[in-house]
């Protein structure tokens, strides 16, 4: 069973992402409905790249408006935020 047996997330899309920002560093913030599925992400990105790091966010997110700031200043070269809703 994979996280989008459950979830309607786009775990591809994330590994090209990482991928194409050769990020090694990536902070994933999920809202709280998520978070009980983060091993499960994680396991999955991991798969694809064993070689990054993923860390995830464990404060608060509302949305979309509510991301970390200053995630470089963090070591993070890369925010991967999972919603609900599609961002536009």
């Amino acid at each position: 069973m994979t996280i989008t047996d459950t979830y309607d997330l786009d775990i591809p899309a994330i590994v090209k992402r990482i991928k194409d920002e050769r990020a090694t560093r990536v902070l994933v913030q999920l809202p709280d409905g998520l978070k009980p599925a983060a091993e499960r992400i994680q396991h999955e990105v991991l798969e694809a790249i064993p070689d990054v790091e993923l860390v995830f966010w464990g404060g608060s997110a509302f949305g979309s408006c509510d991301v970390p700031l200053h995630v470089d200043r963090l070591g993070f070269d890369l925010l991967i935020h999972l919603g609900h809703a599609p961002w536009r």
